[in-house]
C-alpha cells in the first residue's frame, strides 16, 4: 500500500514538472521578458569602434533599455566602417533577415535606398508618433535634413553623425622642428612642413586617415577645386584632382614624410608623438585628447593655394530597416531617444561629432559648457559652412565605385603608378559600371 502511494505521489510530481516546463517554454519569438512585461527585442547596427564612440553607444543602449517598458535594444558593431556594414546588410538580406535600425554612411545613401527596404522617418512619425508631427521640421535645419535625401529627393533617414576632417597638430613636435606651432595654412604648406619635420626630427610630418573609404582623400581633391562626380559620372581625374593626389602621394612615396598605414596605426602613431600632423575626422577628438601627452590642437581643413577649402560632410544617418510594424515602432522609439538633447550631447562629448539637431550646441542641457571647455571642437564647428555632400555614386554602383577609389588610393600611395594614370583608369572603370 505504501509503495502504491509512493508511486502515485511520484506520478503527480512528474506531471506537475512537465506542466511547469511547458508553461515556462511559452515565451515569445523576437521578444524578451523583463519582470512581468514583454519587451520587443531589436538590433541596432552601428560602426563605432571603442576609439570612436563605441562606449557611448553601449551606454546609450543601456540607458534606453532601463527606461523603456516596451523595447530592448541589442547593439551590433560592424568593422570596416560603413562599407563593412553595407556588406553585412547585404548578407542579412540574402538570408531573409534584417536589423531594425542601421547607421549608414553618406557615401552609400543612394545605394542603400535603391537596394534595401526602409521606413522613411516621416512615415514612422505618421504611424507611431502622431502627437509630434513636426519633430523633423522643429528640430533640424532644412539643409541638414537634406543631407539624408537621396538623388530622387526622398527623405531616407535622419542625419545622426556629422563630421568633417580637421588637421590635428602636435605643437611640441612642430616647435622642435623650428616651425610655426599654429600649423600651415595650405596643403602646399603641409607638404613643406612635413619635409622639415622629417629632416629635423626623423619623425613623420603627416598621416591622412585610411579606413575602408576615401572620404579624407576626397576632401583633399575638393579643396583644390576638383569634383568627384558631375552629372552622375565620375569626374575626379581632372588637372585639379590629379594635382591634389600627386602632392599627397609625393609626401608618402618621394619625401617619405607621410605615413601610409591602416587608420588605427596612423592615429596611434600621432598620439604616440611620432607624427606632427594628423588629418582625420573631428570624431577622433576624444581619442586624441585622451591619449596625447603633448600640446595638441586642431585647425580647420586647409585649402590649396588660391582655392577655397571644401569638406565633405562625414558621418552617417540612421534608417529604419525593420520589416514588421511591431519592430518598426520599437525602432522609432529608440531612434527618437537617440535624438533627444541629452543623448545627442553625450554622443558629441564622446566622439566630437557635430550634433545635427539645431538646439543642442547652445543649450545648457546640451553642449554650451562643453564647447567652451573643448576648443578643439571649434575647428569643425567653424567650417560647417564649407561642408558639401559626401559623394554618393548613383544607382547600384556605390560599393564597386568606392572600392575602385580605395584601390586607386593604395596604388598611388604604394608607388604602383602615377596619380594621373591611376586616377584616369579609375574614373573610366567607375563610369563603365552598370547603373
Amino acid at each position: 500500500m505504501i509503495a502504491k502511494c509512493k508511486k502515485t505521489v511520484l506520478s503527480v510530481i512528474l506531471l506537475l514538472s512537465v506542466l511547469v516546463l511547458a508553461l515556462s517554454g511559452c515565451g515569445s519569438s523576437g521578444s524578451s521578458t523583463a519582470g512581468d512585461s514583454k519587451k520587443v527585442k531589436i538590433e541596432y547596427w552601428h560602426v563605432n569602434a571603442q576609439t570612436q564612440g563605441g562606449q557611448a553607444v553601449e551606454e546609450l543602449i543601456e540607458e534606453f533599455n532601463k527606461q523603456s517598458e516596451t523595447v530592448e535594444v541589442v547593439g551590433k558593431y560592424n568593422p570596416d566602417m560603413y562599407k563593412g556594414l553595407m556588406q553585412n546588410l547585404q548578407a542579412e538580406k540574402a538570408a531573409g533577415k534584417s536589423p531594425a535600425l542601421v547607421q549608414i554612411g553618406w557615401a552609400f545613401l543612394d545605394y542603400f535606398s535603391n537596394n534595401f527596404s526602409y521606413l522613411a522617418p516621416n512615415k514612422a512619425i505618421e504611424k507611431f508618433d502622431s502627437n509630434d508631427p513636426d519633430f523633423l521640421s522643429d528640430k533640424f535645419l532644412p539643409n541638414i535634413l537634406n543631407l539624408a535625401k537621396n538623388s530622387d529627393g526622398k527623405q531616407v533617414g535622419i542625419p545622426y553623425s556629422l563630421s568633417s576632417p580637421v588637421l590635428y597638430l602636435n605643437k611640441d613636435l612642430l616647435r622642435e622642428a623650428g616651425l610655426d606651432e599654429n600649423g600651415p595654412k595650405t596643403w602646399q604648406g603641409i607638404k613643406e612642413f612635413g619635409k622639415v619635420v622629417k629632416d629635423k626630427t626623423q619623425n613623420y610630418g603627416l598621416y591622412v586617415q585610411e579606413p575602408a573609404d576615401t572620404w579624407a582623400q576626397q576632401a583633399i581633391m575638393l579643396s583644390n577645386g576638383a569634383q568627384i562626380i558631375d552629372n552622375g559620372k565620375a569626374a575626379f581625374a581632372t588637372n585639379e584632382g590629379i594635382e591634389a593626389y600627386k602632392l599627397y602621394g609625393d609626401m608618402v612615396v618621394k619625401d617619405k614624410s607621410a605615413l601610409h598605414v591602416p587608420w588605427d596605426q596612423g592615429v596611434n602613431a600621432f598620439i604616440n608623438g611620432k607624427v606632427a600632423m594628423l588629418y582625420t575626422t573631428i570624431a577622433q577628438m576624444s581619442n586624441v585628447k585622451k591619449g596625447a601627452k603633448f600640446d595638441v590642437a586642431t585647425i580647420p581643413s586647409p585649402p590649396f593655394d588660391g582655392k577655397q577649402a571644401k569638406v565633405p560632410a562625414g558621418g552617417s544617418f540612421l534608417a529604419i530597416t525593420a520589416q514588421s510594424e511591431e519592430q518598426q515602432k520599437a525602432a522609432w522609439e529608440f531612434e527618437k531617444f537617440l535624438y533627444s538633447v541629452p543623448s545627442m550631447a553625450k554622443w558629441t562629448k564622446a566622439t566630437g561629432y557635430v550634433p545635427p539637431r539645431k538646439d543642442v550646441a547652445d543649450s545648457r542641457e546640451g553642449l554650451k559648457d562643453f564647447v567652451k571647455e573643448n576648443p578643439m571642437l571649434n575647428a569643425a564647428l567653424i567650417q560647417m559652412d564649407k561642408a558639401v555632400p559626401w559623394t554618393s555614386f548613383p544607382g547600384n554602383t556605390g560599393l564597386q565605385a568606392e572600392q575602385i577609389m580605395i584601390d586607386s588610393r593604395d596604388k598611388i600611395l604604394g608607388g604602383q603608378g602615377s596619380a594621373e594614370d591611376v586616377l584616369k583608369e579609375a574614373q573610366q572603370q567607375i563610369n563603365q559600371l552598370e547603373p
